[in-house]
Formats: C-alpha cells, sequence, structure tokens
C-alpha cells in the first residue's frame, strides 16, 4: 500500500469551481478557463503515489501547481474534488480534529522561509511541535536536543534564530519536523531560499539523513537540478497538470513530451548517470582455478591484453594483463601475486561525473563492484556514449 496515494484530485479558486471542473473534462486548457470565467486552475486532475521511504519530488516552473498540490496533501487548502489517502485513509473526508491528529502524528512539514519563532530559543523552536501535543518538558526537551545533533546543531540549543546563518535556520525547521517522529515530510521549496553552496550543503545532509531515517519525502522544487539529484521519482507539473512522472533517469532519457525536452536539454548528465547505467558485462572473464594458458586464451581470442581474474563465487581476485600470464606459464602456473591490484574499482551507483577523470587517466577498465562481486566494467568510450546518447 502507498503511504501517499493521490487520486484525481483537482483544485479551483473561484466562485463556481463545479463549472469549471466540466470545463476542465471537456478539454478547455487552464488560460481558456480564466479568460472566460477569471477562475484559476491550481491543480488539474493530478494522480500519483509515493511509496514508504521514498524522495518523491514535484518540480515545475512558477504557477505550475506544485506548492498548491502539497498543501492540498494535508488540506491546508481544500481539494476542490478528488482523493487523498494518507496509510489508506482519506483525508479529504475527515473531520477538524480527524485531520489534527493525523497532522501531528503523520505529516511534518519544513517550510522555505523556515517559519521559525525569533523571540524562542534553538531548543525552544525544535521543541514547539512536541509543546503542543502535550509532551512533558523533560521529554521534548531530550528529543529536540537528539534530533539537534543528529541536523549538526549540537550547541546552538540557546542561540535565538537570528544569530543563525540561514543555513542553520533551515536545519532547524528541518529538526522542527524531525523531532516530531513524523512518518511523512512535506518540504515545500525547502531549499531555495539558501545560497548555492548552502543549498547543496543540504540537499547533501538531507540524503545522508535519508539513508538512515528512511522517512516518506515529499519534496518541492523549481530547480531540475536539485530535482535529478534528491528524486527517487520525479513528477513534472505545467499549468496546474503533472505531464510526466518517472525515475531521474527516465525524465532524463525517455521525456514524454517537447515541455520536458525543452527542460531537460540543458542537464549535465554525468550528474544523473550513474556507473550501472553504462557499464557493460564482463563477458570475459578469467576464473582463478583454471590458470594461465585458458586466460591467454582468452584474451586472444577477444584481442585484448588484459582480462579480470574472478573466483568461482564470480568474487574479484585481481587483473592480469597479457605478459604476466605468459610469464606464469613459462613458470609452469600462476600465483595470486601477479595480479594488478592497482586499477580502479567502483560501485554500481556512483555518479558518473566522479568517474570521467579516472577513465581519462587510467590504462585499465573501471571494474564496477558490488558486495566484492565483479558486476561490469566501464571503458572510456562507455563514459562518452553514455553522456552522448544519454543512455
Amino acid at each position: 500500500m502507498s503511504k501517499i496515494l493521490v487520486k484525481e484530485v483537482s483544485k479551483i479558486f473561484g466562485d463556481n469551481p463545479q463549472e469549471a471542473l466540466k470545463r476542465l473534462e471537456k478539454g478547455e486548457s487552464k488560460n481558456q478557463i480564466l479568460e472566460d470565467t477569471g477562475m484559476t486552475v491550481g491543480v488539474n486532475r493530478a494522480s500519483f503515489d509515493v511509496n514508504e521511504g521514498e524522495i518523491f519530488v514535484i518540480m515545475g516552473l512558477s504557477g505550475s501547481g506544485k506548492s498548491t498540490l502539497i498543501r492540498l496533501i494535508n488540506r491546508l487548502i481544500e481539494p476542490t474534488s478528488g482523493e487523498i489517502l494518507i496509510d489508506g485513509q482519506n483525508i479529504v473526508k475527515m473531520n477538524t480534529n480527524e485531520l489534527i491528529e493525523i497532522r501531528r502524528k503523520k505529516l511534518g512539514m519544513v517550510f522555505q522561509k523556515f517559519a521559525l519563532l525569533p523571540h524562542r530559543t534553538i531548543l525552544d523552536n525544535v521543541e514547539y511541535g512536541l509543546e503542543i501535543q502535550g509532551v512533558p518538558k523533560e521529554e521534548r526537551a531530550k528529543k529536540a536536543l537528539e534530533t539537534l545533533a543528529t541536523v549538526g546543531l549540537k550547541g546552538y540549543e540557546d542561540q535565538r534564530p537570528n544569530q543563525l546563518s540561514g543555513g542553520m535556520q533551515q536545519r532547524v525547521g528541518l529538526a522542527r519536523a524531525l523531532a516530531n517522529d513524523t512518518d511523512i515530510l512535506l518540504m515545500d521549496e525547502a531549499f531555495s531560499a539558501l545560497d548555492p553552496l548552502i543549498r547543496k550543503d543540504m540537499q547533501d545532509e538531507l540524503l545522508t539523513l535519508q539513508e538512515s531515517l528512511k522517512k516518506t519525502i515529499l519534496f518541492i522544487t523549481h530547480d531540475l537540478d536539485e530535482a535529478l539529484k534528491l528524486g527517487d521519482r520525479i513528477a513534472i507539473m505545467k499549468d496546474g497538470r503533472i505531464v510526466q512522472i518517472g525515475t531521474p533517469e527516465e525524465i532524463l532519457t525517455t521525456p514524454e513530451n517537447d515541455y520536458v525536452s525543452t527542460f531537460v536539454q540543458d542537464v549535465d548528465r554525468s550528474k544523473v548517470l550513474i556507473a550501472s547505467q553504462v557499464m557493460k558485462k564482463p563477458d570475459i572473464v578469467a576464473i582463478w582455478k583454471e590458470g594461465a594458458s585458458r586466460a591467454i586464451r582468452r584474451m586472444d581470442e577477444k584481442g585484448i591484453s588484459s582480462i579480470f581474474v574472478v573466483d568461482k563465487q564470480h568474487k574479484l581476485k585481481g587483473l592480469l594483463t597479457i605478459d604476466a600470464a605468459i610469464e606464469a606459464l613459462k613458470e609452469g602456473g600462476w600465483v595470486e601475486e601477479i595480479l594488478v591490484q592497482d586499477f580502479p574499482v567502483t560501485s554500481p551507483d556512483t555518479p558518473l561525473h566522479e568517474l570521467i577523470g579516472i577513465a581519462i587517466d587510467t590504462k585499465y577498465p573501471i571494474a564496477v563492484v558490488e558486495g566484492e562481486k565483479l558486476v561490469g566494467i566501464i571503458v572510456r568510450v562507455s563514459i562518452l556514449s553514455g553522456l552522448a546518447l544519454g543512455k
């Protein structure tokens, strides 16, 4: 079951939203409806799901409807139509008390403008949600201190918000949401107000935290690079509609229409593609127990001068050059010491941009290893063709 499930949700701002809905169903555009009726289509029949532990990014330009959509998720804005299910519960049908309860227990919010209380200390700000819930002072202080340490702000608990930098203030906002220990984090342009370097640090911090916290995160941004970096999946919005949902790789390599194609045309593919997408299967390897003569024949068949050596479980032992193999054959056998060990090794999820310099400098293929097993190799041409073709 999806953690968040959104079904055909629309939001119309105006006096007669049902009329606008009928026009949408007939295929009229957002601009047409605004011109004819004066009503604004905020969100147009949006449908998507967010899996538990996923970072799901909704992105689009100003006016695309992304911020309206995230406010519909926790009913800060009332939807005109559709269903919004949190853990299978339709919050659209909830009364005020039920809605307050689900916000407290399941939905944490991180805002673009930090929304810190200036007269309170950092500790008091982080405690605030727990205080509203009636958590005893000692317990909420302990939880707040733990959370401040998690986001790298240990020692700042007695400071005031105006004594902290923008990036540190945003960490406080994140800590406040985390302290409530909700399953879901809603992050609305959370890093957009930060300077580029601080913004990058916060993106890295969020990814690091997510590795251990495994929260379900709905993240709103207008920045494609940010979406591609953070998102397990991305929904792109235009004029209130979701025009494509996919993984970063799918968005980048198989855009569904001209709008998405234009959006992604200037993206640095090397920061999105990863090793597993450009590696090729090591169709020829030497098995350690087979000996030097078999390795030489395999290199001769493929016209190559080196070969990776693995054991029967496909665990990587090293790299054998043709010169070393011939020498071993003359000596009547081989030992592990003849294998080259100073070749580059990477994991399947390494971003391609981290491998470009390595591929240029090395004389050997890059070994892609997962759990000690050789799963692929990358040669220079694989990287260049991956960047050119977006495969």
